[in-house]
């Protein structure tokens, strides 16, 4: 009788942002098919079980490098980074003044360099590296009131591409996946402050051409696509998981 290892059988991974939504869903995802994985957060409580949660700041560069050094030394290396870790943004163009621009992009973008520079070591001593960053259907779609927001996960698509290109040669894959409105804390508490709640959702979801909010299971199973070491000849994706949102024009 023959058996077959799990998809991610020895693949040491880490997910920022990863005790809740979209990172806590990729986290058990990853677990799920066999990865060892670390969640990086600024609250590691509400890390999934079995993973290895590490309290981290991702806009602060001596707290990553002593985060992601703590998880190559738990995990005994590092193949798998999934930049997932993020802020959200209201308003347009003139709404947010120059600090906050320069807190959503580091969060958001810089905090992406921060934590592959700090994992890059590990990953090119393995022989299935792949790094995942969490782009958003923002970043080629214009949404209202989200110019701030918007402008930081265009930044993640473009550097996720120049990342790729730098790499390729090296054998580390680089890609992204390109959410939808996702059913996520952030949006929860986002309607929550809506005139009408119900009215809000309802909006969200009919933008979206299959008519509902993405779940966080569906972008981790994307996130796990990109990351396996099944996909070596993917590279330099920017994968949509938005309904449609990108691509069709429907008639109801």
């Amino acid at each position: 009788m023959t058996t077959t290892a799990p998809e991610f059988a020895g693949i040491r991974a880490i997910v920022t942002g990863g005790a809740s939504g979209i990172g806590a869903a990729t986290a058990r995802e990853l677990l799920a098919r066999g990865a060892a994985v670390a969640v990086l957060d600024l609250a590691p409580d509400g890390a999934p079980e079995r993973t290895v949660p590490i309290a981290c700041d991702v806009s602060s560069t001596p707290g990553v490098a002593a985060a992601v050094a703590e998880a190559a030394a738990r995990l005994g290396g590092i193949d798998v980074v999934i930049n997932n870790a993020g802020i959200g943004a209201q308003g347009q163009v003139d709404a947010n003044d120059d600090a906050e621009w320069a807190r959503a992009l580091d969060v958001n973008v810089t905090s992406v360099a921060r934590v592959t520079t700090a994992a890059l070591p590990h990953l090119r001593e393995s022989p299935s590296a792949a790094v995942v960053n969490t782009s958003s259907i923002a970043a080629q779609v214009g949404l209202p009131e989200r110019a701030l927001y918007s402008a930081t996960k265009g930044a993640v698509a473009a550097l996720t591409l120049a990342m790729a290109a730098d790499w390729v040669h090296e054998g580390i894959r680089v890609n992204a996946v390109v959410p939808g409105t996702a059913n996520t804390p952030w949006i929860a508490r986002l309607l929550a402050k809506a005139e009408d709640p119900d009215a809000e959702r309802a909006a969200l979801e009919a933008r979206q051409p299959h008519g509902r909010l993405v779940e966080p299971e569906e972008v981790a199973e994307a996130h796990c696509y990109l990351a396996s070491p099944r996909n070596r000849s993917t590279t330099g994706q920017l994968l949509a998981i938005d309904g449609g949102m990108i691509t069709l024009r429907t008639r109801r």
